[in-house]
């Protein structure tokens, strides 16, 4: 598993990661990215600050909340701050921040190409065969749940109208 941090903070991030309330948004999504992470390694410029953004990215999770993503880079900023540089701390959590409306509008140009790939690994499931995105659009539902449905249809709606008005879906 990851050389970046040490197993006791792995252990408490799969805790975070298996709340009840969490049905896309688990270690399979974290184990799907390390996946990725794995297969773009040699392409990053930043491989321990992407690294923790995978694994830190969704470790607070509230689908109530509009404060996830900062709250996810402060927890990994608490955790990891007497562990990692300062500048893989710095640009982890931009990566963070970013997936809060999936841009890089301000992320520093010396990460951008990271972020760019982070992004479109957190967004690869929009490119999924039928099966696998209908298992992830129903666990987002799930998540969800606690809103009616007309409500959710028609801010899910929004949202991914929103990926769909860009010139280009994925930033790679």
């Amino acid at each position: 598993m990851s050389q970046v941090i040490p197993q006791t903070v792995l252990t408490d991030l799969k805790a975070r990661y298996a709340e009840p309330h969490r049905a896309y948004h688990s270690w399979t999504h974290i184990a799907d990215l390390l996946e990725q992470f794995a297969q773009n390694r040699a392409t990053i410029g930043q491989p321990v600050a992407v690294e923790l953004a995978v694994l830190f990215h969704d470790a607070i999770y509230d689908p109530r909340s509009a404060t996830n993503e900062a709250d996810s880079a402060a927890l990994l900023a608490r955790t990891m701050q007497e562990r990692t540089a300062e500048r893989d701390l710095a640009c982890a959590s931009a990566l963070i921040l970013a997936t809060h409306r999936h841009t890089t509008d301000d992320v520093s140009a010396e990460w951008l190409d990271d972020a760019k790939l982070f992004l479109d690994m957190d967004l690869a499931i929009l490119g999924a065969d039928e099966k696998r995105f209908d298992a992830y659009d129903a666990a987002i539902r799930q998540e969800y749940a606690f809103v009616p449905i007309e409500d959710y249809c028609k801010r899910r709606g929004a949202i991914l109208r929103r990926f769909l008005e860009r010139p280009r879906l994925y930033l790679t």
